[in-house]
């Protein structure tokens, strides 16, 4: 598979798994107006409390991930050789120059946050930049910067109002039910077998809803990494430059002191341990798998 096809198909995949989550969430919005009178005006407040929440978190969570992180900015003079290879790649993508910040930690990783190309922030361990060649580098750096051209912070945003909406819906259906009493379910139960199947779907739906609802948010994370990984090597036309990186970094032994739960699905490579559980709900796909695709563009 060329680079291109992989970056096609990797756009596809998004466009498909998107269309799925709406057809998905407006199933839910139908089935639960069905149910209940006041469903659709259940789904806005839904989508009004979700909204505001994901505006502060699209506005601010940037600054709050550099917080926690301790990442301090740097300018050329600190790491000519750091900020030369993010300004050359920048030229050759057509971005504007983000800003670079650094974390003193001896362990490889990186990451980019920030809602726009225009609000971009890009940011590298001290152990990424010694430990990392300049090709290997690049290859980093490259897959970051299409993550910033992709807009991909933008789309997990929109994501994450999708899942917050599913979650408050399924919520709002489960306590309804539950404080309603007799007088609603007899209501029900006069509707005749169609309202008690509507009742029944509605009631798997408001329990594995929010299960699915995390699914295909991982399933978009994950084909944008891939699509990031793709992007990198057509922008620095070197996979293997990328393969090799991300090998070190997912073999490295040193903890990264600097992530936690939180944030560890920002880093190029996910820098807590994993088991199977976290395999299945990793927000990257598995590193062997993403070096196989790289080295057989």
């Amino acid at each position: 598979m060329t680079i291109y096809t992989q970056i096609d198909a990797n756009k596809r995949k998004t466009r498909l798994i998107m269309a799925l989550f709406i057809i998905f969430i407006s199933l839910i919005g139908y089935i639960f107006g069905r149910i209940y009178g006041s469903g659709l005006s259940g789904f806005g407040v839904a989508l009004i409390i979700s909204g505001v929440m994901s505006f502060f978190s699209y506005y601010y969570s940037d600054k709050v991930v550099l917080l926690l992180s301790s990442a301090k900015q740097i300018h050329e003079k600190d790491n000519p050789h750091f900020f030369h290879t993010v300004e050359n790649l920048c030229i050759g993508s057509g971005l504007p120059m983000p800003k670079i910040y650094i974390i003193e930690d001896t362990a490889p990783n990186a990451f980019a946050t920030g809602r726009d190309p225009e609000h971009a922030v890009l940011v590298a361990t001290t152990g990424l930049l010694q430990k990392l060649e300049k090709l290997e580098l690049e290859g980093v750096v490259a897959h970051e910067l299409s993550h910033i051209k992709n807009y991909d912070i933008r789309l997990m945003s929109i994501v994450v109002i999708l899942v917050g909406v599913i979650s408050l819906l399924a919520d709002w259906f489960i306590r309804s039910f539950w404080w309603s009493g007799g007088r609603r379910r007899e209501r029900r139960g006069r509707g005749g077998n169609i309202g008690f199947i509507l009742l029944a779907v509605g009631i798997v739906l408001a329990i594995l809803s929010p299960v699915i609802a995390t699914l295909l948010k991982l399933a978009i994370s994950r084909n944008r990494e891939y699509l990031a990984d793709a992007s990198a090597a057509l922008l620095t036309r070197y996979p293997d430059g990328l393969a090799s990186a991300l090998e070190k970094i997912a073999t490295d032994k040193e903890p990264l002191e600097a992530a936690n739960a939180g944030t560890a699905h920002l880093y190029i490579v996910n820098p807590l341990k994993s088991d199977i559980m976290h395999n299945l709900f990793s927000t990257h796909p598995p590193v062997g798998e993403r070096i196989q695709r790289l080295r057989a563009m």
